[in-house]
């Protein structure tokens, strides 16, 4: 089975990593082995101090940089490290800067992408500022889109520091964010509390599984059982959005092997990476227009479609990255250009 990954996302001091505590506790209480990854902007190592006071649980960390940009490179590596140890699930807390949708696109690594699947997006929006962020950061539009972004791709949003609101602020932000993403579930809380059974109560389902599967074959090892844990602590919330939390993060990667005997062209490749507008985010992979020639690297982001030369010599393939696809359906126009 691949490894589910969370990420927490957020904006500098919004409660990330107090939520990420929480869920290691959680998760502790249910007998998972979680992974973790922390990334931070500065060179000192911060919160993976704070983590090992109150946690006995490996940290692979990666510092000085982004992991969506400047630590990209990093981060797989640092996959394959947290991965050797089998754990029940990956949890990747992000900087404040950084765009959860690059991370999407980095677990699409040809080495990780039978190895871990991105489970879900959890934002944490400060209450407090929120509203702020477009007059604070209005000279710098690369921020203040990483910032809608973190919003727009989350499947949970969780609206912490609603302590320190009053109830104007509460009801404009309760109109505000929905703009932005009208999918997610959206809890308003203080201190990073939620029920964490939104997060986890399908991983604890597929360890037990697993144990199950290992034990019916005394050759192999089994897993650590999961543990009952006693039930969450009673937590006031509202949900402004109605519905359960998906399973799965909206953010999806589909991956298509393609016909070595297939002929394309460039024109109608592009044409069909336009037709899917907002919803596709990312493409990328090693194409042969005809079989006879070499496998090309197509490179999609931003509207904009990119081609250049590859030493590539294995099966073509290429990875759609995208909010809301269908798998089947896009599957089957694929397959009609193919014809």
């Amino acid at each position: 089975m691949k490894v589910p990954v969370i990420v927490i996302s957020g904006f500098l001091g919004s409660g990330k990593t107090t939520l990420l505590l929480r869920l290691l506790q959680e998760a502790k209480a249910e007998g998972l082995r979680p992974g973790i990854i922390m990334n931070e902007l500065g060179q000192l190592d911060v919160d993976g101090h704070i983590l090992r006071e109150q946690s006995d649980l490996p940290v692979e960390k990666l510092l000085d940089g982004c992991v969506c940009c400047s630590k990209r490179s990093e981060l797989a590596g640092s996959i394959r490290t947290v991965l050797r140890n089998k754990p029940d699930l990956l949890v990747i807390e992000l900087t404040g800067v950084a765009n959860p949708e690059e991370i999407a696109d980095a677990l699409t690594d040809p080495a990780l992408i039978e190895l871990v699947r991105l489970k879900q997006i959890v934002t944490v929006v400060d209450a407090e500022h929120v509203l702020d962020y477009n007059s604070f950061f209005e000279s710098d539009a690369q921020l203040i889109r990483t910032l809608r972004r973190q919003i727009e791709t989350a499947d949970i949003l969780v609206l912490n520091k609603t302590d320190l609101i009053n109830d104007a602020k509460r009801k404009k932000i309760g109109q505000l964010l929905p703009k932005y993403n009208d999918a997610a579930v959206l809890i308003p809380t203080a201190h990073s509390i939620i029920d964490l059974g939104l997060l986890l109560s399908d991983v604890v389902k597929q360890a037990k599984q697993a144990v199950a599967v290992s034990s019916a074959f005394p050759m192999v090892k089994p897993a650590a059982a999961a543990a009952h844990a006693a039930p969450n602590q009673p937590v006031e919330q509202t949900r402004l959005e109605k519905g359960q939390a998906p399973s799965f993060s909206r953010v999806q990667t589909i991956s298509l092997a393609l016909a070595r005997t297939a002929s394309y062209s460039r024109k109608d490749i592009e044409k069909f990476l336009h037709k899917f507008k907002n919803r596709l985010l990312r493409a990328k992979g090693y194409i042969r227009l005809n079989p006879e020639g070499p496998a090309l690297l197509l490179q999609f982001a931003g509207n904009r479609v990119t081609w250049s030369e590859s030493a590539h010599e294995g099966q073509p393939y290429i990875v759609f990255i995208g909010i809301n696809l269908n798998d089947r359906e896009l599957e089957q126009q694929w397959r009609r250009l193919e014809q």
